[in-house]
């Protein structure tokens, strides 16, 4: 019995055979070609077909993992169509007279380094983009399949690291776990593995690979990150026993639906969920959370090839409002920037683009673009209980400037006779220490704040969220991140305003009660875990 470490990214147990995940391995070789154009004519065929299989994906994704996890593989078709990358493909064709595969293969050689180069990690985490487009397109042009082929019965699925097409189309009946010697918790992998319950361990390191082989009996822990290689009988019995109390308690959860969140003594919180796009919508009901506490409005940005109009935008608002019933919908408005780019926004290249410009700072720098996403979210105010929240505030002439749109644009629809409500409630993310700090300041321009722990941990620690290596840095749970948030709640409670959480932390079930007894009113999480927090909630006595 072996047991290796890594870290555990959805906390669940499986024990079984190993299958050691083995990509189609396609040689290739510089050919010389006679007929350059009938290489180009074979190349466009290939780009055709890979487009074709990448859409298949995209439909089978938006099934299992919904629209926001679906949405990395209508960028890989983008990467396909990329003009400059296209480029420099056919120029060595045509140039150097070689065969196309050879072509692709050289050119995804040099974007790859150019992305792996550079400084920010989320461009750097393209560089696998780029060889999983090209794998792609290799392999239509060889005529094979370019999925590992998978067994009969369930297995451990393990490998050096998964590409987010490779997790997706795996049968997941036939899956028990993903473990891998590298990747990170941010990675696409580890999110669709969490969106669809299969246990996950990465970071196991190459030794790990070195000593596995099909057929190998294993346990993958998601919980403790562990993986243990030849366990015995009595391992093997405590995974088990491990994923039936798990799935028991999955169960039972079930129960606590159109049950209250009230603690044993009587405090009452709202449980809201975050979703990424319209498509998650049902979701949010079938886990019954009480709203919507962020819906990230950038999708709409992100899946176009142009900025959104005014009507489209308007329809997508309309139909969560109207799909809610009544219940609160808090829309943030755009958030593009930093790791979330549209070519079409034709941003500068920044040296810390996560300092750089981003959410509102790009808004009020683009006014007429914000008052087109404002209208359409005030027009559909009419057809439910909207919120509007304003990410990454760090000033009060920020929050003053937005709010002052907001009447503009009011004004406009009341001159147009276009019906909106007069009681959206508009707020701002505390996402920035300064936030956080001047809340005081802050709380009297809005109605209430909702607490983006992702970043406020990235700003506060100085550690770039998006950099696995910096995992055991950033320490989710440093005071200085909670002293910040119970400043923020403080000063919206005595400013009348409400507080919520919408990070990741609103769903750390180990600090639930501290954010109540805080006076936390609201947590916004990823509606699978509406119900856990529902019961940890109903757990707690806050007279002790």
């Amino acid at each position: 019995m072996k047991i290796f470490k890594g870290k555990g990214v959805y906390g669940a147990a499986a024990a079984g055979k190993i299958s050691v995940f083995k990509r189609r391995d396609i040689q290739v070789k510089r050919v010389k070609v006679d007929d350059t154009d009938a290489e180009l004519l074979r190349l466009e065929a290939a780009k055709a077909e890979a487009i074709s299989q990448l859409r298949e994906i995209y439909e089978r994704a938006l099934k299992e993992v919904g629209e926001a996890n679906a949405q990395i593989f209508d960028i890989h078709i983008m990467m396909i169509e990329d003009e400059d990358f296209n480029e420099a493909i056919t120029g060595t064709i045509t140039a150097q007279s070689v065969n196309a595969e050879y072509a692709v293969a050289a050119a995804a050689d040099n974007f790859s380094q150019m992305f792996s180069a550079m400084e920010d990690s989320y461009m750097q985490a393209r560089a696998a983009d780029v060889k999983d487009i090209s794998n792609r397109i290799i392999a239509c042009l060889a005529k094979a399949d370019c999925q590992s082929e998978s067994g009969g019965e369930p297995v451990i699925i393990c490998a050096d690291d998964l590409a987010p097409s490779e997790t997706v189309t795996l049968d997941k009946d036939k899956v028990l776990a993903f473990v891998t010697a590298h990747g990170s918790s941010f990675s696409h992998t580890a999110i669709l593995a969490r969106t669809m319950n299969i246990p996950a361990i990465i970071g196991l390191g190459d030794d790990f690979l070195r000593e596995i082989k099909d057929g190998d009996m294993a346990v993958a822990d998601g919980f403790t990150g562990e993986f243990i290689l030849d366990p015995d009988e009595k391992t093997i019995a405590a995974a088990e026993e491990k994923r039936r109390a798990d799935e028991e308690k999955r169960e039972l959860l079930k129960k606590l639906k159109g049950k209250e969140n009230i603690t044993v003594d009587g405090t009452k919180i709202s449980i809201f969920a975050n979703i990424g796009s319209v498509d998650n919508i049902g979701s949010v009901l079938l886990n019954d959370a009480d709203g919507i506490g962020l819906f990230r409005s950038e999708f709409l940005y992100l899946e176009n090839s142009d900025y959104p109009t005014e009507e489209e935008q308007f329809k997508a608002y309309k139909r969560t409002l109207e799909s809610m019933g009544g219940k609160k919908v808090i829309i943030r408005t755009l958030d593009i920037g930093a790791d979330k780019q549209a070519d079409y926004f034709k941003l500068d290249k920044e040296e810390n683009p996560a300092l750089g410009l981003r959410a509102i700072r790009l808004c009020l720098t683009r006014p007429d673009m914000f008052k087109t996403q404002l209208r359409a979210l005030f027009r559909a105010s009419a057809y439910g209980n909207l919120g509007i929240m304003f990410p990454m505030i760090a000033n009060v002439s920020e929050v003053e400037a937005a709010l002052e749109l907001c009447e503009q644009v009011k004004e406009e629809l009341r001159r147009d006779n276009i019906d909106f409500s007069e009681n959206v409630e508009l707020g701002i993310m505390i996402e920035t220490p300064a936030a956080a700090i001047i809340s005081d300041r802050l709380a009297p321009l809005v109605d209430f704040f909702s607490v983006g722990t992702n970043d406020l941990t990235q700003y506060t620690l100085a550690c770039d969220r998006q950099n696995p290596k910096l995992e055991q840095f950033c320490d989710v749970h440093h005071e200085a991140i909670l002293r910040l948030i119970e400043t923020a709640a403080k000063n919206a409670h005595a400013n009348n305003a409400w507080i919520g959480i919408c990070g990741e932390l609103a769903a750390d079930t180990e600090l639930t009660e501290t954010f109540l007894r805080m006076g936390i009113d609201e947590l916004s999480v990823s509606p699978s875990f509406v119900l856990r927090v529902r019961e940890k909630v109903r757990s707690l006595d806050l007279s002790k």
